[in-house]
């Protein structure tokens, strides 16, 4: 069933603040993909008019022309010759672009699951010998180490650590200022995009701090995911450690 876009519903469509560091088009990409996947723009929405995006974006018609194309070809949109331009309701889970909040987590009939990202730890000390081969820096130079909790619908989902290396990262900012999407953060600050991500995954039993922050009794299996993260340029950016329950979610990497 097809409906027209009603602002009076959501507002996935705002100005774009000044200096947001990555190409207009992307952003504007960005935002449309992140409110399809948040549920903002079901399918079937008729998005408006590129006119009308346009001046809700602060942008150029051609701008967004571009973002609508791109995401066109990822197949989340579709051109329709008298309809306009339609949310499908399809989205390329292997797309790295929709890492950001969902992180590949499913319901247990393959839903795509939104999570909510609490910070737990904030630290900056030296790379250890492992960090720094991983990350490609020196030993001891500064990282920047996360420590984070998601949440989907109020259920304690995963744990993780990140680690992040400091000297390509200028003015990070402090715990109290850090926004909860992280990898949109290094898009739009530093241009940073995660290009591709090489992961280990195995199965443990979990330990007293995976019984703590993930809510469950022991014994209780947990899925462990380490991880690096590239950016477009093939570089390593974060280093992560994931252990999340099976309880309720499954992980979901799909490859084409």
């Amino acid at each position: 069933m097809q409906k027209n876009y009603d602002a009076g519903d959501a507002q996935p469509f705002a100005r774009l603040n000044e200096g947001e560091g990555a190409p207009l088009y992307e952003v504007v990409k960005r935002h449309i993909s992140e409110s399809i996947l948040q549920g903002e723009l079901p399918a079937g929405t008729i998005l408006p008019s590129e006119n009308s995006l346009a001046a809700n974006f602060g942008v150029s018609v051609g701008t967004v022309r571009k973002a609508l194309a791109a995401l066109t070809t990822e197949g989340m949109l579709m051109r329709r010759r008298k309809t306009g331009t339609v949310v499908t309701g399809w989205a390329p889970l292997h797309n790295l672009s929709h890492f950001f909040q969902y992180f590949r987590l499913h319901d247990k009939a393959g839903g795509l699951l939104r999570s909510e990202t609490q910070l737990l730890d904030y630290q900056r000390s030296g790379a250890s010998e492992t960090e720094a081969e991983k990350l490609q820096i020196g030993v001891g130079d500064e990282v920047i180490r996360l420590k984070r909790l998601r949440r989907v619908k109020g259920i304690a989902a995963m744990h993780e650590t990140l680690v992040l290396p400091a000297a390509r990262l200028p003015d990070f900012p402090s715990a109290e200022q850090l926004p909860p999407l992280l990898y949109r953060f290094l898009f739009e600050r530093y241009d940073l995009r995660v290009a591709a991500v090489r992961e280990q995954i195995t199965a443990t039993l979990a330990d007293q701090q995976d019984a703590a922050w993930l809510e469950v009794a022991l014994p209780h299996a947990v899925m462990v995911i380490d991880e690096v993260s590239f950016d477009q340029s093939a570089i390593p950016v974060i280093l992560a450690h994931h252990r999340f329950s099976t309880e309720h979610f499954m992980y979901v990497n799909e490859v084409r």
